[in-house]
């Protein structure tokens, strides 16, 4: 009896999930390890994310993880050529998406049933341990007449936001499309504060803490440390929720320029260090005790002031005024990311043809690429960005909040900066 209990709430909770992220979910069994919070463990967890998914599996299954991740291969040789295209027309499903095959040893999923009915989602807290497979983004091609911030999501009542989440022991292989050498990244710990579907990219970004490996190169983010801080400097008075520093030692030049025109694309051959302190808004209750706090003391000085005759005229005002204060700090919430690259090691070929340069540039660029290809030199790029925080809305990716773009143009503005200066 209790086994049947068990194995329909991980039922209804294994179909939300694959109804929230479109995905085929597989788990070998399920049990309730803590009744009193609601906690529900799910055991030797498949995901997949194939074409032809899209209408046909929507429930969560029960049964072996190597079964079903022999059924999705065997799934995904059948999804070549013609057959693709005529899958995806049955389907109505399109094909350019990054697909993946995922083992989970461990998934943790704490329930709230006020959270479901106020439109939250009905999973509160979320701990994966144990993640191995294949994110494969060789079907995927770059739409160039398409705005990435065209794809942000939609917010609709239910979309999960997740309380906690945590993350450990994440090893995985990345196959990119055009022939990219495969390469792995690792996760070794996650913990994030708060994960909604809303703002997946903005609160991955904001993690207390997070440690790993994107093709053999260790990145972290954790917060920032200083030397400056003042006694009785209140978290009201400070105008940042709070600063992380992201850091990424060694990686690759060909994860930056691989594809992209212009002088940047001719380094074959280098690594970039970067850091990035990102310092974050404060968040929306904060800000209202801020602004609360405030209106408070306008309100007190304006009655204070004011005859008995005029109150209500005045206290109309701070009404309009409150709204307008309100506005205003709606609008100026803004994310500040610090960013320091430096290029070490740089080998570069300058193409004997190209449009980029001049006859007289041409000429005058070789020597100086030849002088520093001779040599283990640096390049260090310092730069800001600055970014409206509802353009984190419905973004799930760097390219769709449009940061990717943002960080091009500065750094290629810095880069314009130090050759001048150099």
């Amino acid at each position: 009896m209790l086994m049947g209990v068990v194995e329909t709430l991980a039922g209804l909770v294994g179909n939300y999930l694959t109804k929230e992220t479109g995905v085929t979910v597989v788990f070998e069994s399920a049990i309730v390890p803590r009744w009193k919070d609601n906690c529900i463990q799910f055991k030797n967890v498949f995901v997949s994310r194939r074409p032809g998914h899209g209408r046909r599996n929507r429930n969560v299954s029960k049964g072996s993880a190597e079964t079903a991740a022999a059924a999705a291969a065997a799934a995904a040789i059948n999804f070549d050529g013609k057959d693709v295209t005529q899958h995806v027309a049955e389907e109505e499903e399109d094909s350019n998406f990054t697909q993946f095959d995922v083992t989970i040893d461990t998934v943790n999923v704490t329930l709230s049933i006020a959270r479901w009915m106020n439109g939250k989602g009905l999973l509160k807290d979320v701990e994966i341990k144990g993640v191995r497979g294949v994110i494969d983004r060789t079907h995927v091609f770059w739409e160039y007449n398409i705005d990435p911030r065209s794809l942000k999501h939609e917010h609709s009542p239910g979309d999960f936001e997740i309380e906690s989440f945590k993350l450990e022991d994440l090893l995985v292989t990345v196959y990119q499309p055009n022939g990219f050498r495969p390469f792995s990244v690792s996760i070794y710990s996650c913990d994030l504060p708060q994960l909604r579907k809303q703002w997946l990219f903005y609160d991955f970004l904001s993690a207390n803490n997070c440690s790993g490996s994107f093709d053999d190169s260790l990145f972290t983010i954790h917060p920032r440390q200083s030397h400056n801080i003042l006694p009785g400097y209140s978290e009201v008075q400070n105008p940042w929720k709070k600063t992380s520093r992201l850091r990424i030692d060694g990686l690759e030049i060909d994860h930056l320029n691989r594809g992209i025109e212009g002088p940047f694309s001719w380094i074959q051959q280098g690594n970039v260090d970067i850091v990035a302190d990102v310092s974050f808004p404060l968040d929306d209750d904060l800000q209202f005790s801020k602004l609360v706090h405030d209106i408070y003391e306008h309100m007190e000085a304006t009655i204070n002031s004011s005859s008995s005759d005029n109150v209500h005229h005045d206290f109309s005002s701070v009404i309009s005024s409150i709204r307008q204060i309100g506005q205003k700090e709606k609008e100026e919430k803004f994310l500040v990311m610090d960013l320091h690259v430096q290029l070490n090691d740089v080998r570069a070929a300058v193409p004997i043809f190209n449009k980029d340069l001049s006859y007289v540039n041409n000429a005058m660029i070789r020597p100086i690429v030849a002088y520093v290809n001779s040599r283990k030199t640096y390049i260090p790029i310092n730069c800001r960005v600055v970014k409206r925080l509802s353009e984190f809305d419905g973004s799930w990716t760097v390219y769709d909040s449009g940061l990717m773009e943002d960080l091009s143009a500065e750094v290629n503005m810095s880069s314009i900066r130090y050759e001048y200066m150099s």
